[in-house]
């Protein structure tokens, strides 16, 4: 199957999943621990049902929507995915370059193989930076003030990653400090001749960001290594406080999902919230985002502006996360496995795809614009109905 074939998102996964070896695939797909967060998050969306309102005008659809002062083509984007260069070269700014073509925001991960700088220059209005927070505070700091004298609009603050989740696919392929892999990975590298071909010609792909504060010399192993014992850094509501101090932009907290610590966000000046489990890769017995999202809608709804990733397979899906409460929604492996898939325009095609998707079920449900939706359009059992729906 080609990329221009793909009728779905799972089509590019399964073209992806063929091109690199299985120790990425396994990085970027697995979860931790049994993985049952992973299926967690996506029966969220599939166990809940919208419910179709006929008879309604549906000659022109508008999915445009406004975020931070800005209006994107749609309500969802890219969001963050480390060390993409090590599974498509240069794939960071082609996911960045996809974004800006679609009109929609992308987030350059804390362990991009690309650096700010290069995102302020090919897509200076739609980039975002996410900041892993370093044992070496100077660096978090310097990193904000390049995000800043750069232009960005937005810092995203990931803080569900007070240790490094328990994965253990990459236990046993060896994915690890130190790397060991086995004869078999080995091997099965060799029979990725288009993924090998970017390996051979481009080597270990570097963590750029950081290149600047590891020791002079160094190369992109010398840097991981930095990197990971930079990893992961404290980080405190104080800290919080601290980065609302030096950040004037938007400030977002990824990660966040409880009640209490949505209330202390907001009363800090934090911005908006991405109401996330870090994609089912931290701490597998976490609710799915989606659960906890009308919760966190109901008590801070109105003070900030609330995101959502994790889980994310359909445009439908994304539906669902707006009729609940969200006002944006990002994804993340579904767009990174568009550009293993076919580069740029394997990315440009998992985004057209979800928009499409969003058009079609917009239609079906009677729903002409993205803000129209609510609560009424979702199936609730009585007593949640009594709760949510509008008057």
């Amino acid at each position: 199957m080609k990329v221009d074939d793909c009728i779905n998102l799972d089509d590019l996964r399964k073209i992806a999943k063929k091109r690199v070896p299985k120790i990425i695939y396994d990085f970027i797909e697995g979860g931790s621990e049994d993985e049952a967060g992973l299926a967690r998050n996506e029966d969220a969306f599939r166990n809940r049902a919208l419910v179709p309102r006929y008879m309604v005008d549906i000659s022109a659809i508008n999915q445009e929507t406004k975020l931070f002062g800005r209006t994107y083509s749609s309500a969802y984007g890219i969001a963050p995915t480390g060390g993409i260069s090590n599974y498509r070269h240069g794939g960071d700014l082609m996911l960045a370059r996809a974004a800006r073509d679609a009109n929609i925001p992308f987030i350059m991960s804390g362990a991009a193989t690309a650096k700010m700088e290069d995102l302020a220059r090919e897509a200076p209005d739609h980039g975002w930076y996410q900041l892993y927070t370093a044992k070496d505070r100077s660096i978090s700091e310097d990193q904000v003030k390049r995000a800043a004298d750069l232009g960005f609009q937005t810092l995203v603050i990931t803080v569900d990653v007070p240790a490094s989740g328990n994965r253990e696919r990459n236990k046993r392929n060896g994915f690890g400090r130190p790397l060991r892999l086995s004869w078999e990975c080995k091997f099965d590298a060799l029979r990725r001749p288009l993924w090998l071909k970017d390996y051979m010609t481009h080597g270990l792909a570097m963590l750029s960001n950081w290149e600047k504060y590891a020791p002079p010399g160094s190369g992109a192993h010398d840097i991981g290594e930095f990197v990971a014992d930079q990893f992961p850094g404290p980080l405190t509501w104080k800290d919080i406080e601290h980065f609302r101090k030096l950040w004037s932009g938007n400030l977002v907290l990824k990660g966040v999902m409880r009640v209490d610590d949505a209330m202390r966000a907001a009363d800090v000046g934090v911005d908006g919230l991405m109401v996330s489990n870090h994609g089912a890769r931290q701490l597998d017995r976490a609710p799915s985002p989606l659960d906890v999202l009308p919760a966190i809608d109901a008590a801070v709804g109105d003070r900030m502006t609330l995101m959502l990733d994790g889980g994310i397979r359909r445009g439908a899906d994304i539906i669902i996360a707006l009729c609940m409460g969200a006002k944006f929604i990002f994804m993340g492996r579904p767009t990174l496995y568009g550009c293993i898939a076919g580069g740029q325009a394997g990315a440009a095609k998992a985004v057209d795809i979800v928009r499409q998707e969003i058009e079609v079920n917009l239609k079906q449900i009677g729903c002409p614009s993205l803000d129209q939706l609510g609560p009424d359009f979702l199936h609730w059992d009585p007593e949640e109905a009594r709760k949510n729906l509008r008057n």
